[in-house]
Order: structure tokens, then sequence, then C-alpha cells
């Protein structure tokens, strides 16, 4: 079971001088949990206390499904189809998977540890203090998705899509971030300064209310400057 989120900083504002505030980080507490014991997934099923264990749960059918109190550990997630699901006071840990549909998703003090996955859909999904921390999500979409108290933290984030996306209180720690496309994308005290690497696709002109490091300044002058049209030459 994933630990607790640190509170440290929950709420922090800094000195008044206009920099970022802090993601509210989930506090998922388990309660004593049941063993799932049935064959894929029921739509509009009701999961409430539920342990899924090294469940096979490719090409399951699930949309619209509720997930409260839950863990799932180890559990493949090929194709599954969770559009609109709810996932709320729960924790997906290990799970692993290539093209899991969970657009228009809702997920709600959720923590996703050590992922692995490819292709995951989560446009025009909600996320509200999620914790996102380890693991390796490639081709993640997440276009027209609302994102608030969301930190992503020790992960690789590959050709993310952020497109026209909102981001309020978004934290990227100790992660990769490549190729990410942010275009159309709306930002409010979104933190990059702790992105180990950060490589931006598209919608760099898209940054206002994030917050970067000066070293990250100075990387992405050449693209800074290129938006406004600006030549650099020696």
């Amino acid at each position: 079971m994933a630990g607790r989120g640190s509170t440290g900083r929950r709420g922090a504002r800094a000195d008044g001088k206009g920099a970022v505030v802090a993601a509210r980080r989930p506090e998922v507490r388990l309660p004593p949990l049941v063993a799932y014991e049935g064959e894929g997934l029921e739509p509009d099923g009701d999961y409430d206390g539920v342990r899924f264990e090294e469940v096979d749960l490719a090409d399951a059918s699930g949309p619209g499904a509720r997930f409260m109190d839950c863990e799932l550990r180890g559990c493949v997630l090929d194709r599954a189809e969770l559009v609109r699901a709810r996932f709320v006071d729960s924790v997906l840990t290990g799970v692993r998977g290539v093209g899991t549909d969970l657009a228009e998703a809702s997920l709600r003090d959720v923590e996703i540890v050590d992922a692995r996955l490819g292709g995951a859909q989560l446009h025009g999904a909600v996320l509200e203090r999620v914790l996102v921390r380890g693991g390796k999500i490639d081709y993640l979409n997440l276009r027209r998705a609302r994102l608030k108290d969301v930190v992503f933290e020790g992960c690789v984030l590959s050709e993310a899509d952020f497109g026209d996306a909102q981001l309020v209180r978004v934290e990227f720690r100790d992660c990769v971030l490549r190729r990410a496309d942010f275009s159309a994308a709306r930002m409010e005290s979104v933190d990059l300064r702790a992105v180990a690497e950060l490589d931006i696709a598209r919608g760099v002109e898209r940054l206002a209310g994030a917050v970067i490091s000066p070293s990250q300044l100075m990387e992405l002058a050449p693209a800074f400057a290129a938006q406004i049209g600006v030549r650099v030459e020696a």
C-alpha cells in the first residue's frame, strides 16, 4: 500500500511575491479490503473496499464503474474500457497496460505508484488531489482534462499531451518531461522548477501561470525567442 502524501507544504504560499502555491496531496487511508474474486468488470459496477491483486483486466469493459476505497496492485489494464469511471480514495500500484481508456474519468484522492502505461486516454478527465509517483507513462492523453492539486513525482512522462487542459496547483518534481505538448493549456500555480528533464515540444507560449528555474529559462530561451519572432545569431 502506498504511503500517505507529505503534508509539509500543504496549502503553503510563498512570501507574498507571487510565488507558486503548493499542491495539496492526497491522504489515502484504506480500510480493511476484500479480495476481488470476480472476472473482468461490469459497466456501472460499484466496487467499494475491494483489493484487485494481480488481476488481469485486459479488454475489461467497465464504463461508468465506481471504485471507492480500492487498491489495484499489479493489475493488467491493456485496452481496459473505463470511460467515465470514478476512482475515489484509492491506490493504484504497479498497474501496467497499453491503450487503457479512462476518457472523462474522475480521480479524486488517488495515488498512482510505479505505473507502466502506454497510450493511456484521460482526455476530458478530472483529476483532483492525485499523486503520480514513479513509473513511466508514454503518450499520456490529457487533452481538455482538468487537473487540480496534482503532483507528478519521480516519474517519466514521454510525449504527454496537455493540450487545452486546465492545470491548477500542479507540481512536477524530480520527474522527466519529454516532448510535452501544452498547446492551448491554461495554467495557475504550476511548478516546473524541480523537473529533472524539461522538454516542451509545443505550447511554450502557454507557460503563463507556471514557475520555472533560472537554468530552465536559459534552456527554453531559444523557444521563447522563436515564439515572438526573434532571431538569435552570433
